[in-house]
């Protein structure tokens, strides 16, 4: 490898890392059963109006085919304006950026394909956010290449109903914990509340990651446009 080219693809890399990390900061995850009756898009689109930074399609029910369409129009929606991440199905997200949809990557869980084996099939230039919540989770980061995770989901926070089967919850001193024994940006996820932003900012977190508290709300907008003001005041 030429010094030319060792040069560029370390500037790649660094500027891959510091691309996720600015956009962590706020991060809605979908829901189709809190969006209620105006749809997920309708959601998508005012929270990227108001100012949130990457949104994670996280359909559980919906069929490969009906997430597909939706990504889709998710793109169109959100038009680069913030990334775009699709939660677990990785033929999904090949299938939506071979249509040419300006989608950015996805997130998998610990359950979900080995994330060393997600990251060969979408490549380098691809976000990849994986869940993780125990010391065993980071220890089994720690072992992989350098690049193959750009950002950890750790939670849940708090209880919350949107994910019926989490984990039992960490509060901001478990979160702290997480995110201090790693280099890795941290996003706190699972019954995040505005309220909590300085804490959990102060407690190390990259972003916060919000279903219900932008979802349901009346003005996804609004809300979107309240915590990305919380967070900006907070102190880096």
């Amino acid at each position: 490898m030429s010094a030319g080219t060792m040069s560029d693809g370390v500037h790649a890399a660094r500027s891959h890392a510091a691309l996720v990390r600015r956009a962590m900061a706020t991060y809605l995850v979908t829901d189709a059963s809190a969006s209620g009756a105006r749809g997920v898009l309708d959601v998508v689109r005012r929270a990227v109006d108001g100012g949130v930074t990457a949104v994670q399609l996280r359909e559980k029910t919906a069929t490969a085919r009906e997430l597909f369409e939706l990504t889709l129009r998710a793109a169109e929606l959100v038009s680069g304006r913030a990334l775009l991440l699709v939660d677990d199905r990785v033929d999904v997200f090949l299938a939506a950026r071979s249509a040419g949809a300006v989608v950015h990557g996805v997130h998998v869980g610990q359950s979900d394909l080995p994330v060393d084996a997600v990251r060969r099939i979408v490549g380098d230039a691809a976000v990849v956010g994986l869940t993780a919540n125990t010391p065993a989770h980071l220890d089994a980061v720690a072992a992989l290449p350098a690049g193959t995770v750009d950002y950890l989901g750790v939670g849940v926070i708090r209880p919350t109903a949107t994910k019926p089967d989490h984990p039992e919850p960490l509060g901001v001193d478990g979160f702290a914990a997480i995110a201090a024994a790693t280099q890795l940006p941290c996003v706190a996820i699972g019954g995040v509340e505005l309220a909590d932003t300085a804490a959990l900012r102060s407690a190390g977190a990259a972003g916060l990651a919000v279903v219900s508290a932008i979802c349901a709300a009346d003005d996804p907008a609004a809300a979107a446009r309240a915590f990305r003001a919380a967070w900006d005041e907070v102190p880096a």
